[in-house]
């Protein structure tokens, strides 16, 4: 799908708003679609421009994709009254997501490793290797005998991506709890925590024996070894979910990869952030430009 919400998640003849954001969104930009909607009135947003009440009919649907894609903007059709304070759950995957590397990735490269994991991560995450985790067990497998130090180093140096800061930050004075949960490595994850303030994680262990990566990979605590895989990231998000005390319809959740498809199905709002094309076409939403903080601008009650 593009960027617009699709024409089932709308009531019929019900107004609806059309929230234009890029890193740098011109004037140009602007003013091209309102040329389109001339009576819509415009509302500058924190990082956005909303057009007000736009009676997008289906067959102009292409045509503002077309505008977006010209001007290399994200254009959003969103519901006047959909806010943030009806949610209660924020999930976001990790590599890619959250931040904008593939942490395994970057091991097998600083382990002389590179092409080869980077080949299997990049099949994985299209959905052509349709076991995720025989995927991760083969590439953790060639990583065995690393020196763990390598950890270390990677996490030292894990580039969030951007907006990543407000999203949380916005989030939690907004009362949401946030879940960190990914196929990647709890080692990683726990350190996003503690930087971001993120409530929860759940996520993969790598083994390290001897201070050397055995090239073993096993699931959370309490998993008896399962490893988190599509339908483990379901479940966390159910379970933060039950935790809260609310439905997965007021969750919020945001990933890029295949292996996100069953945890955005279950979400109220769920978002493909710079993902790949399976799952731009599954998600409700899409952010192809902006940050992740992109999301917040289409909530009507964002905070400033």
């Amino acid at each position: 799908m593009n960027s617009a919400v699709r024409p089932a998640d709308r009531a019929p003849d019900a107004p609806m708003d059309l929230v234009l954001q890029a890193p740098d969104l011109s004037p140009e930009a602007i003013d091209a679609f309102r040329r389109r909607f001339p009576a819509a009135p415009i509302r500058r947003q924190t990082a956005s421009v909303r057009l007000v009440g736009v009676d997008l009919a289906p067959e102009l649907a292409h045509e503002v994709a077309e505008l977006a894609a010209r001007w290399r903007c994200d254009a959003t059709l969103v519901s006047p009254r959909m806010v943030l304070s009806e949610f209660r759950v924020l999930a976001l995957d990790m590599d890619s997501t959250l931040i904008r590397i593939e942490c395994i990735d970057e091991l097998a490269r600083l382990a002389g490793l590179g092409p080869e994991v980077a080949a299997i991560t990049e099949a994985a995450m299209r959905g052509q290797i349709a076991d995720y985790s025989e995927s991760l067990r083969r590439r953790v497998a060639l990583l065995a005998g690393a020196d763990a130090s390598l950890l270390r180093a990677v996490a030292q140096q894990l580039p969030l991506s951007p907006g990543a800061e407000r999203l949380l930050g916005v989030t939690r004075r907004s009362g949401l709890q946030t879940l960190l949960v990914t196929g990647g490595f709890g080692f990683f994850a726990r350190t996003l925590q503690g930087q971001l303030g993120i409530d929860r994680v759940w996520a993969n262990e790598v083994q390290v024996r001897d201070e050397r990566l055995t090239g073993v990979v096993h699931g959370p605590v309490g998993t008896a070894g399962q490893l988190v895989d599509a339908q483990g990231k379901a479940k966390a998000l159910e379970q933060a979910c039950a935790d809260a005390g609310c439905p997965t319809e007021q969750a919020i959740a945001i990933g890029d990869g295949a292996n996100d498809l069953p945890m955005l199905a279950l979400a109220g709002v769920s978002v493909a952030y710079h993902a790949k094309p399976r799952v731009r076409q599954s998600a409700k939403y899409a952010l192809d430009y902006s940050g992740l903080d992109g999301v917040l601008e289409w909530f009507s009650d964002t905070p400033a």
